[in-house]
């Protein structure tokens, strides 16, 4: 009697794990779907956008490419997607898009629509406030709040290769290098303080200076320049090379 009783409890506890397991990955199956679901709509949103609108300068030609590009690697990143993971940088990865839309429509004079969630990161690194033109080993780099014809290059804020980079327009995207390999290289620091030193609204007294720290071996040595481009889940991300954020809304313009 004792030895089926024993036998009924194992299998008891048996099929009990079963459950647990089954009951789990269902679970797990609903969150992967849900964070699908939710990455296919920002995806259409954004896709909606870069088909529908065309630019009338230069400027906004520009965020319009560069959120064209982030369409096409947040297409890339959803056939890849394969954890809960993977498919909110999906969703990140549109969001950002979205953010180049909203400077495009600005730079067009349009409504640019809601106001957007801050990104990690972007909250710190702050916008740019001023006007500002330096020369720095003999190259000369302006940034401005606003679209100009020398300040064509949106970037919306966010910390790239571990320093802050404010949101703003520029003469030329010089953060995509670090975007690519994860460190700043010669020189960087000089740009950072020359452009943002002293400019109110930026994070250049906990950040610039925290990554000059950080990431001085870099500069010192001439290293590789790179950027930090998050946790991407684990797959390659499509080819995208910038950040931002958005809250959608622009479907019913």
């Amino acid at each position: 009697m004792g030895t089926i009783l024993t036998i009924v409890v194992i299998a008891l506890i048996v099929v009990g794990v079963m459950w647990l397991i089954r009951q789990r990955s269902a679970a797990q199956a609903r969150e992967l779907e849900d964070a699908k679901s939710e990455a296919r709509r920002w995806v259409e949103r954004l896709g909606g956008q870069v088909l529908n609108l065309v630019g009338t300068d230069d400027a906004s030609k520009q965020a319009l490419a560069d959120a064209a590009e982030r369409y096409n690697a947040a297409g890339s990143q959803m056939e890849q997607a394969r954890s809960v993971t993977q498919a909110r940088q999906v969703t990140e990865t549109a969001r950002e898009g979205l953010y180049y839309v909203r400077a495009a429509r600005t730079a067009m004079g349009l409504d640019p629509g809601p106001e957007l969630p801050a990104l990690p990161g972007q909250q710190r690194a702050g916008a740019v406030s001023e006007d500002r033109e330096v020369e720095v080993e003999g190259h000369a780099y302006s940034a401005s709040p606003v679209p100009s014809g020398r300040n064509q290059h949106y970037y919306p804020g966010g910390v790239v290769a571990g320093r802050p980079v404010p949101q703003g327009w520029y003469s030329e995207p010089w953060w995509k290098p670090a975007l690519v390999a994860g460190a700043w290289g010669v020189g960087s620091v000089l740009l950072f303080s020359a452009m943002f030193s002293g400019m109110s609204g930026v994070a250049y007294a906990d950040g610039f200076a925290d990554g000059a720290a950080s990431a001085g071996g870099a500069d010192d040595a001439q290293g590789d320049v790179g950027g930090d481009m998050g946790d991407s889940g684990g797959f390659d991300g499509g080819g995208f090379d910038a950040g931002g954020g958005f809250d959608g809304g622009f479907g019913d313009f």
